[in-house]
């Protein structure tokens, strides 16, 4: 996710460099809590589960394998793709904070869902 012009002097200079890190060194290029693979197209439900090619499952939002209720309603019918890109962000939104507990990588989804709080309190 891009950094906005204006809160770019709240990160280190050196954020592009730790950001990679953090996504494709410790992360291997997968969310560290979902599981979904950077530069991936994915097919996802609107509730956030997603098929993944490897384990040839759906999963949810916390690497979970779960299944499809057959006499639930039509849910492959919602079905979409996404193309997933991971980015860096900060557990407790404190981007002062780099100790290695706090990045983590998120795909574009939950980190979204991860800021919406605190979106809300900045407006």
């Amino acid at each position: 996710m891009p950094i906005r012009c204006e809160h770019r002097f709240f990160y280190p200079i050196d954020w592009p460099q730790l950001s990679a890190v953090i996504r494709f060194g410790r992360a291997k290029g997968r969310y560290e809590a979902c599981g979904r693979p950077h530069g991936q197209t994915v097919f996802c439900l609107g509730d956030g589960r997603w098929w993944d090619v490897d384990a040839v499952s759906w999963r949810d939002g916390t690497r979970g394998l779960v299944c499809l209720d057959a006499g639930a309603a039509d849910v492959l019918g919602e079905i979409r793709t996404t193309r997933v890109v991971l980015a860096t962000a900060h557990r407790n939104h404190d981007t002062a904070d780099n100790s290695p507990a706090n990045p983590a990588a998120f795909c574009q989804r939950c980190h979204m869902l991860h800021d919406a709080a605190e979106h809300r309190r900045r407006r």
